[in-house]
């Protein structure tokens, strides 16, 4: 199994979006990219503008690579939706290359979940059932295609239980040599989620970590919960861990990786590169826009 990380926070855009190769069989997990709208009451810089464009050509060109496609749930950094979107990079031809004669596994669009997703799925599916191969609820299913196996979690919480955020569901994939989870927001906040990881044993879990930049705002405890969880997870399966996304927003995240029972890697430092959490330094990079002095933990030269 190849693993290619496509988009994420520490890559400079909220996304978890990732790539398997099993044999000539390609996967594509979550194939969505956004910047969010309002930080620190700013709008995106011009360089997280033009991370989401090139995490958008990433996504865009291992899309036709895949002859799979799964969505965790209907938030737009985790598919692309058929509109024109700047903070999604989206639009009606963008998803229609992604998503044409594609077999998807999809979070149930009716069941378990809350009003803004649905509605969110009821749009998708509208235009994505014309052209797609096949279309399969995933939640809870197992699937058996030879050369590997497929199983989706029931759905459980976006984030800690009771979440307004609705549910998600969890992908494990098994080639018979390595067992990969991607849990995009569990948020590491639930215990359906930490139990149901637990019981696969994967050797590599892909996971969103706590929101907590949220933390006193939206979210409690964010940051002991998901600690906590996360070091329950390693220390029962000794599981290698990719962890970004929400946590990527958060300036402290170094502070939390130093303090997991296991080092953990980023998309970025996965592929060898440099962290880029650019949302997490939105007000410096606007200052470097304008020509002012700020200090960041990355090189900016890339796009001056």
């Amino acid at each position: 199994m190849k693993l290619i990380p496509l988009a994420s926070e520490s890559l400079g855009v909220r996304s978890l979006a990732t790539f398997l190769e099993i044999g000539k069989i390609g996967i594509l997990i979550d194939p969505g990219a956004a910047l969010g709208p309002k930080r620190y009451s700013l709008s995106p810089a011009k360089a997280e503008l033009e991370a989401l464009q090139k995490a958008r050509e990433k996504i865009q060109q291992y899309s036709r690579k895949a002859q799979i496609i799964t969505i965790s749930h209907y938030h737009y950094d985790h598919h692309t939706p058929f509109f024109e979107g700047i903070y999604e990079s989206s639009s009606p031809e963008k998803a229609k290359d992604i998503y044409s004669r594609k077999t998807l596994f999809i979070k149930h669009p009716r069941e378990n979940i809350n009003f803004s997703q649905k509605k969110r799925a009821w749009a998708f599916l509208k235009e994505a059932e014309k052209i797609v191969e096949k279309i399969e609820h995933a939640d809870g299913k197992f699937f058996d295609f030879g050369d590997f196996i497929m199983e989706f979690s029931p759905a459980v919480p976006h984030g800690s239980e009771g979440s307004k955020l609705g549910f998600v569901v969890m992908v494990m994939v098994d080639d018979g040599k390595q067992r990969l989870i991607h849990a995009s927001d569990i948020q590491l906040l639930n215990r359906a989620s930490k139990e149901w990881i637990i019981k696969q044993m994967p050797d590599l879990l892909i996971t969103g970590g706590p929101p907590t930049y949220l933390e006193g705002y939206r979210v409690k405890k964010a940051w002991s919960t998901g600690l906590k969880n996360l070091n329950e997870i390693i220390k029962e399966t000794n599981a290698e861990v990719i962890l970004d996304h929400h946590l990527i927003r958060d300036k402290r995240y170094p502070e939390f990786l130093e303090q997991l029972e296991k080092q953990a890697l980023t998309f970025a430092r996965f592929l060898k590169k440099e962290d880029r959490p650019l949302e997490a330094y939105r007000k410096e990079l606007h200052k470097i826009e304008k020509g002012e002095e700020a200090e960041v933990p990355f090189d900016v030269g890339w796009y001056l």
